[in-house]
């Protein structure tokens, strides 16, 4: 098992920057799709951004793209989303999510079903 915990949400006005990290522990594994999804209120959760744990490659949602970067600390199992230029649209709880012995695949990276391990979230609020 993969458990995942997430830090870093808030309070910031639009236009401020915030970073969240999710912290993996449990039986962690070299190759794995690690990343970030959101769900507003009343709306459907979406991918954000995903990174694949060997090499790095990374993916975005349009929405988020140049604005967000996530990242990686192997050593730490960490994986980061800086977020900056943030719009109140931004505002949503976010979600890590890994998917263990798979690369992220740029068709498939933002569907919910393909990941097994989720954290609990962790609230973005951006006011105008």
């Amino acid at each position: 098992q993969v458990q995942l915990v997430e830090s870093g949400g808030g309070s910031v006005q639009a236009g401020g920057s915030l970073r969240l990290s999710c912290a993996a522990s449990g039986y962690t594994y070299s190759s794995k799709c690690m990343a970030w999804f959101r769900q507003a209120p009343g709306k459907e959760r979406e991918g954000v951004a995903t990174i694949y744990s060997i090499g790095g490659i990374t993916y975005y949602a349009d929405s988020v793209e140049g604005r967000f970067t996530i990242s990686q600390d192997n050593a730490k199992n960490t994986v980061y989303l800086q977020m900056n230029s943030l719009k109140p649209e931004d505002t949503a709880m976010y979600y890590c999510a890994a998917r263990v012995l798979s690369a992220c695949g740029a068709s498939v990276w933002m569907l919910e079903y393909n990941y097994k391990f989720w954290g609990q979230g962790t609230q973005v609020t951006v006011s105008s």
